[in-house]
């Protein structure tokens, strides 16, 4: 692995945000699919009560820093008033062919103070010109220059390589809309991108959580760089087995204990975690999604709002200990790296007492541990990999007592992960 690349100030604020609302809505929403291919008529999308703020009020009362809608996906049905196709909610009942949902999402989301995301599939099976290469990239150039002039700043954009395998895209025209109009915006996957897919639709990162690669997969096969890519990971994983709200799968819905292990397993690694919480046929989030995403939230809260911090000192050999100032009872222990200067930690031993209690490879942005109870006023974090001895840890915090250790959970959790490609 090539290190010590350095992030952006905007990749390092992505980073930092952690957890986001992915939020696929669509024609196919009305129509009980996941992927429909582009002849689904306009007249279904009929939202009777859309509330684009019940979506980002959740999204923030739930924790999250951002919302990613899916504006276009791969059936080309538009959800703003593109002036490119008649495939779009200009055509549709809703708001009588005047709604606009980017919109409406765009101002909710500035209201709340949150980053705004937008999907727009490269793969369109309604464009008739599609088939030309030349005259669909003019056409996808100029939807995404709407997407990035109409609706304020962007925090995210999400391009999603599904049905382009051996599909050339014009991605030095696309990249420069993106960069004159939206220089701040992480670029998802395609194109030039800022950070990258984690590898699977489970929600899953790995330890370790490399922040630089030379080599990414994604959906239209492998990216290579020479001398390695400053690239976080991002996790995407649907609440429950559809990516698009249906009316027959509340029995898939993720119970608390699977989505804490999904959460440990990425935002607790040091990957960003994007959920997806699919509006239903009303426009609003489903009244049992939502309620257990607000549950999820309570628990991380309990679990990690009110944390001891530790006031760090460098040994002379360069390792790191964490005075707690009492003698504190805990089972949890978050950890920060400094990234400024690039990731350097690759591995790591939690010793209280004198005994390991917990080891990991890299640290990243965070890194929980679990554990059983222990009682200490000291935990030192001994660096272990090729970090050793930089004193790379900034900051240290303990969780609650009360807190249930998750030690073994995630993996066992992940076996049962069943999600289907968004």
């Amino acid at each position: 692995m090539t290190r010590h690349l350095t992030p952006t100030a905007g990749q390092l604020a992505w980073q930092r945000a952690g957890f986001g609302m992915f939020c696929h809505f669509g024609i196919n929403t009305y129509f009980g699919k996941e992927w429909s291919d582009g002849t689904l008529p306009p007249s279904g999308f009929d939202p009777t009560d859309l509330d684009a703020r019940q979506w980002v009020a959740t999204a923030a009362a739930a924790g999250m820093k951002y919302v990613v809608l899916t504006a276009k996906h791969h059936d080309g049905f538009c959800l703003w008033q593109t002036d490119t196709t008649a495939y779009s909610v200009r055509s549709a009942p809703w708001r009588s062919g005047r709604g606009d949902v980017v919109e409406e999402l765009a101002t909710a989301c500035a209201d709340a103070g949150l980053g705004l995301g937008l999907y727009l599939s490269p793969w369109d099976r309604n464009a008739a010109c599609y088939s030309d290469p030349a005259a669909y990239d003019d056409f996808y150039v100029r939807q995404l220059t709407e997407l990035c002039t109409r609706y304020g700043p962007l925090f995210e954009v999400w391009f999603d390589g599904a049905g382009s395998e051996g599909r050339v895209y014009g991605w030095e025209r696309i990249m420069a809309v993106v960069e004159e109009h939206q220089p701040g915006a992480m670029i998802f996957n395609m194109g030039r991108p800022t950070i990258r897919w984690v590898g699977n639709e489970d929600g899953l990162a790995a330890d370790p959580c490399a922040y630089v690669v030379d080599q990414a997969e994604g959906d239209v096969g492998s990216a290579q760089w020479a001398g390695g890519r400053y690239l976080p990971p991002e996790c995407d994983v649907p609440i429950r087995r559809h990516w698009f709200w249906q009316p027959d799968d509340l029995h898939t819905l993720k119970s608390l204990e699977h989505l804490l292990a999904i959460y440990y397993r990425s935002v607790g690694l040091g990957a960003g975690l994007l959920l997806n919480v699919p509006p239903d046929r009303r426009g609003r989030l489903d009244d049992h999604d939502r309620p257990r995403l607000l549950e999820l939230a309570a628990e991380l809260e309990r679990r990690f709002g009110s944390g001891v911090d530790a006031d760090l000192q460098v040994t002379a050999d360069g390792q790191v200990g964490a005075r707690l100032g009492a003698a504190t009872t805990f089972d949890h222990l978050v950890l920060e790296e400094e990234l400024a200067d690039g990731q350097r930690v690759t591995g790591h031993e939690i010793v209280v007492g004198g005994q390991v209690i917990a080891r990991g490879g890299t640290i990243g942005v965070r890194r929980f541990h679990a554990f059983p109870e222990v009682t200490a006023d000291r935990v030192e974090v001994r660096l272990t990999g090729d970090g050793a001895g930089l004193g790379a840890v900034t900051a240290h915090r303990t969780g609650s007592p009360r807190c249930p250790a998750l030690e073994e959970q995630p993996a066992a959790m992940a076996e049962k992960v069943d999600a289907k490609a968004p």
